[in-house]
């Protein structure tokens, strides 16, 4: 079975299935990320200050204590279980997108090692490795921009006609 384009000739009913489920998707996703920015003001910094606190600041203008260790185990198991979930259905449409081989690949993987990198790096990062904090920024900035590619890949292929 060829699966290379099989979006184009799928019925619209179910192009408009995939279609909301990635628009519902992507506000969910980008609403994290809005959520990211607010609380670690997405710099290195900002994301050790989220997860180590400012206790010993007493200049802080506003005071943040170390997360608890179930605090951090919550985390991550949430993360990355949801992450994966997210990722697996958005690379399961992806392989059907008429692309690159090579690029679906790594629209496909990419994702999964970028939530290990992040998340298990946020864990690192608690746990006192406070070079992983700059890991934790790039996995994340390319965890998501190869979502944003997957989602316009997906929505672009979805509006195209019918060869």
């Amino acid at each position: 079975m060829q699966l290379n384009g099989l979006i184009l000739t799928l019925p619209k009913e179910l192009k408009l299935l995939i279609g909301i489920f990635i628009i519902v998707l992507s506000i969910g996703f980008y609403t994290g990320l809005l959520f990211v920015k607010e609380t670690s003001t997405a710099n290195p910094n900002g994301i050790e200050l989220q997860y180590l606190g400012n206790e010993s600041d007493e200049d802080a203008e506003v005071m943040r204590f170390k997360k608890s260790a179930k605090e951090m185990l919550t985390l991550v198991h949430n993360h990355i279980l949801s992450m994966s979930i997210i990722f697996f259905l958005t690379g399961i449409i992806v392989a059907i997108t008429k692309l690159n081989r090579k690029l679906k690949l790594f629209l496909m993987i990419e994702p999964f090692l970028s939530v290990v990198l992040t998340f298990g790096g946020i864990y690192l990062l608690w746990c006192g490795v406070l070079w992983v904090k700059y890991i934790v920024m790039v996995s994340g900035l390319l965890m998501t921009l190869t979502f944003s590619i997957s989602v316009l890949v997906i929505l672009k292929q979805l509006l195209q006609k019918n060869p």
